[in-house]
């Protein structure tokens, strides 16, 4: 090669793939691979058939201890070639198409995205956005694995300041998660339901004066611990056939403390663990 000739005129297989080269050190890594790949989506939206959304990535595989590295580029890809039809029903391809484009035996898929719908305020029926995040996760190894998860923010007030007080109760913002596993298809929109209605009361973007009141009063009258929201919930998902598992967690951002109070409860096997 002269002096004039630029790098750009390598061919690709005169490069060396110092991916392939062979490790000495005997240590297998679990996962490999890259995140907060920012990607276009779209979702299946109950009112309105579809909505489009902006994804967060992750995207990983195994690497036998005597390999170097992976080949980092490659994930995305694959990816690309999934462009406009990322879904969960291509989930098992995708995963299958990283193992095999990889050379690995286990691939993991991460997909975390916004997810809005138009919420009416309880009174006044003022309309706004609410956001929700959203999660794909699936993984192939021997067996295939996928769940959803769902993050959904709540009002709370609590029982005890409500019983001992001679005036008002304390509450606060509080997020709820919930991861499932299911037989078949179900809208993010009646988890986010359910949850809603497991709580002290509803968070919603724009509240006019009467629908402070309503919403004020509403908590009030339904004070929550964080132990009762999780349990709640998961009443409600156990008599659900379609849900094969799932967990429940709740944190309250506690407006008197400088602590958050959290629980946490978890479905398999058909049993809700005690």
């Amino acid at each position: 090669m002269t002096s004039e000739q630029s790098a750009s005129e390598l061919s690709v297989t005169e490069l060396v793939d110092i991916q392939n080269l062979p490790d000495t050190r005997n240590i297998r890594i679990k996962k490999v691979g890259v995140k907060n790949i920012r990607y276009p989506i779209t979702v299946r939206d109950k009112k309105n058939g579809i909505q489009h959304t902006v994804a967060s990535v992750n995207m990983y595989v195994d690497l036998p201890q005597h390999f170097k590295g992976t080949h980092m580029s490659r994930f995305v890809e694959i990816l690309n070639t999934y462009r406009g039809d990322i879904a969960i029903r291509n989930f098992s391809n995708i995963l299958n198409d990283m193992k095999k484009t990889l050379n690995a035996k286990s691939a993991h898929l991460e997909i975390e995205f916004p997810y809005f719908i138009e919420k009416e305020a309880p009174v006044t029926h003022s309309r706004g956005l609410m956001e929700y995040i959203c999660r794909f996760c699936g993984s192939s190894n021997d067996v295939e694995d996928f769940y959803v998860g769902i993050v959904v923010p709540v009002t709370t007030l609590c029982p005890c300041s409500r019983e001992i007080s001679d005036r008002g109760a304390h509450n606060q913002r509080s997020i709820v998660t919930v991861n499932v596993r299911f037989k078949k298809f179900f809208w993010i929109e009646d988890i986010i339901e359910l949850v809603e209605q497991s709580a002290s009361c509803d968070v919603y973007s724009i509240l006019k004066r009467p629908d402070e009141k309503y919403v004020t009063e509403k908590a009030y009258d339904n004070p929550m611990f964080v132990e009762d929201i999780v349990r709640e919930i998961a009443l409600k998902l156990s008599k659900d056939d379609n849900i094969t598992w799932f967990t429940v967690e709740a944190e309250n951002f506690e407006s008197i403390h400088n602590h958050s109070a959290y629980a946490f409860v978890e479905k398999s096997d058909g049993i809700v663990d005690k």
